[in-house]
Parts: C-alpha cells; structure tokens; sequence
C-alpha cells in the first residue's frame, strides 16, 4: 500500500504510534530534564515534547507532504491541500513530568471548516480515542469499542472537569464556578484526558479557557463524532480555541451555557 492508498485515519494512528515511540522512554524517567518557555510563570516543555512532534511531522511529511501541519513546538508549517494537521505532542507536559498518566498526545485534521478527524493518545495506559466523520472509538487494555457520550439532561446529575482551579482570569473563574455550583461533581487536574472521558460516557461537562488550537481540535473532533457538542462560551466554534464548553449532548450544554453567559 502506498501512502496516496492511506486513509487519513491511518495516516493520524502512524502519527500517534510514532509519538508514543518517541515519549515512552522518557516517562516517570529520573533523567528527564524540563525547560521552562515562559519568562514569568511556568510553562514546560521536555524533550519528550519535541521529539514526539518531530517524530509526527516525520510521518506526514511522507504519507500527506500537501497538507499544512500546525504543532505547539514547532509551529506552522504551510500545505497546498487546503488542510491542516493540527498537533499537540504532549497535552498536559505539567502532568507528565509529575508522573500522573493524564496526559496526552493530540492530532486534528482540519479544513476551513474546523476538526474532522481527531485522536486523543494516551501512551501510557494504551488507550486511543479517535473520531471522525463515519466513527468514535476507543482501543485500549480491554479491546475497542464505540465512543458514544452520556445522556444526562440535569446539571445537578452532571460530573464537571476544568483542568486548573482557577480556570483563567478571575472573571472566566466566576463564570465556571457558577456552574459548578450546579452539577454533582468537580473535578480538577486533567488536562485532554477530561475530554476523553467525556466521549467515553464517564462525564459530562469540560469547561476551560485560554486554549490554544493545539490543545481542543483533536477534542472537538473525537467529542462530536461521539454526538457531544464543543462551543465556545458564546455557542460559537471553538477550535481556534480561547474559552471551551465541551458537553455530552446539547441539552446539557444549554444548561451551562446559559450560566456561563450570564455569569
């Protein structure tokens, strides 16, 4: 089979089989150095970061050299086909160098549209979760089966994820705590891990802000194809990113939108 004969699902689990090559080794290593990109704050990047991309820039290079490619650690790379690889080769590097497996690799196909295709990698636990067009599915330590999101229409049944306390700037943290104060459950700290399991069934709600594209297009596209809904914080698209509202179906995205707009 040549690369032209791929599919572009194929092409993406090339992608995150060699990203999960590259990071593997330097995993809950004592040997992994961080560096840090941010002149206040804390903002860290491993060498397991850029190896991963370059590892995924390697493969598309060969199976879709047409296509654009848009990666965290090493920027925008221009295409002729209309379409954008949209990579985030460890979301969560806070977690993954504190040895918490809630991290992620994260690769989107998108076009003017938005996301069509994404894949959320956990190397560690060997769980992929994919969607597209025609499927959702997850593969992982119990075999695969099809992705599909809750059905709770209340939000004091709901289960909440953010991945940090206080969400953004103080007035994006008003906004989500309104919220939380509504559902049964709050839970912090898991970066794409949190929109996985919101397309496994297991929650309900993701709410964050400050998002950048890399971090929600593979999201958007595995959380819709699993029939969750993915906005903005207006109703509007959200895979340019800035504040996110993932939700398991539209009734309950209503719900938290209305608050998240009044608030």
């Amino acid at each position: 089979m040549t690369p032209a004969d791929q599919t572009d699902l194929e092409v993406a689990n090339l992608a995150a089989d060699a990203a999960r090559k590259a990071i593997l080794p330097h995993f809950r290593s004592a040997e992994l150095d961080t560096d840090n990109k941010l002149d206040a704050g804390f903002d860290p990047v491993t060498v397991a970061d850029r190896a991963a991309e370059q590892a995924m820039r390697a493969v598309l290079a060969e199976h879709r050299p047409k296509d654009g490619i848009l990666g965290e650690e090493f920027g925008k790379t221009q295409g002729s086909s209309g379409r954008t690889w949209v990579l985030d080769p460890i979301d969560g590097t806070r977690g993954f160098i504190s040895g918490t497996p809630t991290w992620g690799v994260l690769i989107a196909l998108s076009d003017a549209d938005g996301p069509f295709l994404g894949i959320v990698d956990q190397p560690y636990i060997g769980e992929r979760f994919s969607g597209d067009r025609d499927h959702a599915q997850l593969i992982g330590p119990h075999g695969a089966r099809t992705l599909r999101t809750r059905s709770t229409a209340d939000l004091f049944d709901a289960v909440l994820f953010t991945t940090f306390p206080e969400v953004g700037t103080p007035e994006e943290g008003r906004a989500f705590h309104a919220v939380s104060a509504q559902v049964k459950l709050t839970r912090y700290g898991m970066d794409c891990y949190a929109y996985a399991l919101l397309a496994a069934g297991q929650i309900d709600l993701v709410i964050e802000a400050s998002l950048n594209p890399y971090d929600i297009q593979a999201p958007i596209a595995v959380i819709q194809a699993a029939g969750g809904v993915v906005t903005d914080w207006q109703g509007g698209p959200a895979h340019d990113g800035g504040r996110v509202l993932a939700a398991a179906n539209a009734q309950i995205h209503a719900k938290a939108l209305e608050i998240l707009r009044r608030a």
